[in-house]
């Protein structure tokens, strides 16, 4: 399909303002400007209550926001962590998503401020993550929330994460999770997909982009192939919880997203994969750009509305 008109409208005013490319821009610089774009793109929803706390981390405290919607206590919770390939983003950037999703599923939503690298390298945000579900479970009554409904998702590096600490409760027995929300996730520490030839530059995402994100991360290249690194290299995937995977179409990371929702069904896990057409990486969030954007938060509160449902 071609690319969505807004979309490309998008594009051609990134490109038409002169910005140089992510790759080339320090870390503070870079983290600026995807603060500037994701508070540019998203309206933001009013909700029934924000929270900021701190919980206990692997390595201190960890910032958290927390946020409630209308309803009926106990209320499911989504723990949720933001994308910017593990380099960029804060419970800042992502406030709008967060309360989009609190809405449409509702449920609390957690967001958790991971550390990020360069300063703290994997496997610092997955176990920060998985710290911050496990506080969720033991908290999430006196939040007002369920601790028997817990799901964890996020999009790009946050779905790389939220994939990851679904593998991580598994084979550390611990917290049981009903629902994973992957969208457009990063799988594999890889550069060789169709979908990286295609749609290596003008759509946002690069290639290039990636792999200085890929570079920041890791603190050996070897880390690559670990499965909490790159979860499309797990091999006990089994009783995983049922995922909904959302990919676009021009995203450089749309045939990893689609080889794990593929390789979870092997597994044995119920999967939806929906693969948006004409969108690019990112779009989830650009409620005020692209029309798909709402739809797609429908779609993900829909599948998490049915995951709770099915375990009250």
């Amino acid at each position: 399909m071609p690319l969505d008109p807004k979309a490309k409208a998008f594009l051609d005013q990134a490109a038409a303002s002169g910005a140089p490319p992510l790759h080339t821009l320090s870390v503070p610089d870079a983290r600026q400007m995807l603060l500037t774009l994701f508070t540019s793109v998203a309206d933001k929803e009013p909700i029934k209550a924000v929270e900021d706390r701190q919980i206990p981390g692997p390595e201190g405290r960890l910032p958290v926001r927390i946020y409630t919607p209308e309803g009926t206590t106990p209320l499911p919770v989504l723990v949720y962590f933001h994308g910017g390939g593990w380099v960029l983003g804060n419970l800042e950037t992502h406030d709008a998503t967060c309360r989009a999703l609190a809405n449409a599923a509702g449920c609390l939503v957690l967001a958790v401020d991971y550390r990020l690298a360069p300063e703290h390298k994997f496997p610092a945000a997955p176990e920060d993550c998985y710290a911050a579900t496990k506080w969720a479970v033991l908290n999430a009554a006196a939040l007002g929330g369920d601790p028997t409904r817990i799901a964890v998702g996020g999009d790009s590096a946050g779905g790389n994460l939220a994939a990851v600490v679904a593998q991580m409760a598994n084979d550390r027995g611990a917290p049981s999770l009903v629902f994973q929300l992957l969208i457009y996730p990063v799988t594999n520490y890889a550069f060789d997909t169709p979908s990286y030839r295609d749609n290596a530059e003008g759509y946002l995402l690069t290639k290039d982009a990636m792999v200085w994100f890929w570079n920041h991360y890791l603190a050996h290249e070897s880390d690559g192939q670990n499965p909490y690194a790159s979860p499309l290299r797990g091999q006990n995937l089994r009783n995983l919880p049922p995922a909904l995977v959302i990919t676009a179409e021009y995203d450089p990371l749309r045939d990893e997203g689609a080889a794990y929702a593929a390789k979870l069904r092997e597994a044995g896990v119920p999967v939806t994969h929906i693969d948006y057409p004409g969108m690019i990486h990112g779009f989830f969030s650009m409620t005020k750009v692209v029309d798909q954007a709402q739809h797609a938060i429908n779609e993900a509160g829909a599948a998490l509305r049915a995951a709770f449902a099915a375990k009250r």
